[in-house]
Formats: C-alpha cells, structure tokens, sequence
C-alpha cells in the first residue's frame, strides 16, 4: 500500500484503494495530459476510457489527435479521472494515474480482449474503432494521487490500483461467453445485482459490459455501476459460481424488501 507523506497525506487504507478502483472502473472518459512534442510543454485532452482485465487504464485515439503524437514521443503521461457531479465539483472525489502508455497493435494477441472490453464499456465508440487511424493504448499505472473530498488525499501505488493473479488470462477468456449468457438469459439477476449490490432504484435496463477478477460492471444507458466481488476470483470457473451466488442473494434481499 501507498504509505504517508508529510502532514498532507493521508495513509492509504482499503476504503481508498477501493474509492480509486472504483473510479477506474467506472470512468468511460478521462483527461489525459501528455508531453508536446518539440516544446516539452504539457498538452491536455479527453478522451474515452476502460479498463483491461488487471485494471490498467485503456484508450482509443486517432493517430491525428495531438496528444496521440505527444505518447508517441514519450509515453510518459497522467489520466485524470472522476465525475464532478452536481455542486461543489472539487467536493467530489477523482484519481490522477501516473502512467506509460503502451500501443496495442492489430496484430497484437491482446489486441481482440482490449477492443472488446473498451467498446463493451463504451458501446458509442463502435462509430469509428474500426477506422484506419485509430489505435488502442494501454496506460500502465505507475503510482497515482487520489483526493477523495476535503482533506481525504492519499498517495497509491501501481500495486493499490492493479488487480494480480496468475489466472487473470483464463478468467479474461472466459468473460464473454459469460456475460453474454447473463445478459441473454438473466436480465432478471442483472437488475437484482443492480439494485441489492448496487443501491440501484428501480429497473432500468442494466445490463453487465464486464467481468475481472475483482467485480463485474453494469450499465443503463450513460449510468455505470461497479459491483465488487466479497473475494477475488481465483480463476475462471469461479466466476459461475459466484455470480449464481450473488444472484441467490440478490433476489431473496429483494423478495423480502420488494423492489427499489
């Protein structure tokens, strides 16, 4: 874990680590600032976001785009990430990644699980990721600031954003088949998990956009929910078993409650 530094800081505890995985896992866009090329000067910019299976920030940008130039030169760069929401905007939290960003090529063996999780998660960008000039990065985190509200900063490591595991790949190859039977076949237990896990109101058409070893994503149009898993999958076939077991904890909260 991150440690304290100086009399700003806070030291880093589970509550944070989980505040900026949270943050990573839901953003669908973020600023990025890179280094210009020729000037040094910082350059800042927006652009859409996921996350891969490890929980390393992933990109799309056109090969025009000027901060795609500026990680080409130097592939030091920092993502901003965080909504602002309604009041006070620096009253909300939000996590600066220190990164290096790293290009996925076409015929990268990585490149088919990049370009299906981001445009899971960001279903709009279908509109030009097959164009030519467009390529997917991968961020790689290196440390991170995390200011999650007043007086609550915190400074993390690679290690306090990053899921580990040796199994991250098999739990990867499994993820599709699976949420695209849960979408199909249980819209039902989407919405349950939406509304026990999530604190979700109501049935709004959630449906599940990604599965890692930490948790799984849902979204209903431009809302995205991040429901974390009580222990992190050790492999693959624990993702059956512990989806049903949330289902069945889900629909008996909500049988004994109602619905939200």
């Amino acid at each position: 874990m991150g440690e304290k530094t100086g009399n700003v800081l806070r030291p880093t505890d589970d509550e944070a680590i989980r505040l900026a995985r949270t943050l990573l896992r839901t953003a669908r866009h973020g600023a990025i600032a890179v280094l210009e090329p020729g000037t040094g000067a910082p350059l800042a910019s927006r652009v859409a976001v996921a996350t891969d299976h490890d929980g390393a920030p992933l990109i799309l940008v056109s090969g025009l785009a000027a901060h795609t130039g500026g990680i080409e030169a130097d592939p030091r760069c920092s993502l901003l990430l965080g909504e602002p929401g309604k009041g006070d905007a620096m009253a909300h939290a939000r996590v600066t990644i220190a990164c290096l960003a790293e290009k996925i090529a076409r015929d990268d063996p990585r490149h088919g699980r990049v370009e299906w999780r981001f445009l899971s998660h960001n279903p709009k960008s279908k509109l030009y990721a097959g164009l030519g000039d467009f390529a997917f990065y991968r961020l790689d985190p290196q440390r991170a600031s995390l200011n999650g509200g007043f007086g609550k900063a915190f400074a993390l490591t690679r290690q306090d954003l990053l899921t580990a595991g040796d199994r991250l790949d098999a739990i990867a190859a499994a993820e599709r088949g699976a949420i695209e039977h849960m979408n199909g076949d249980h819209a039902d237990a989407i919405a349950n998990y939406a509304s026990h896990f999530g604190k979700a109101r109501g049935d709004e058409g959630w449906v599940m956009t990604g599965i890692d070893a930490d948790g799984f994503d849902l979204a209903a149009g431009d809302r995205v929910l991040r429901i974390f898993f009580e222990k992190p999958l050790a492999d693959a076939p624990d993702m059956h078993k512990t989806l049903v077991a949330m289902a069945i904890e889900a629909r008996q909260a909500r049988a004994t409650i109602g619905p939200g």
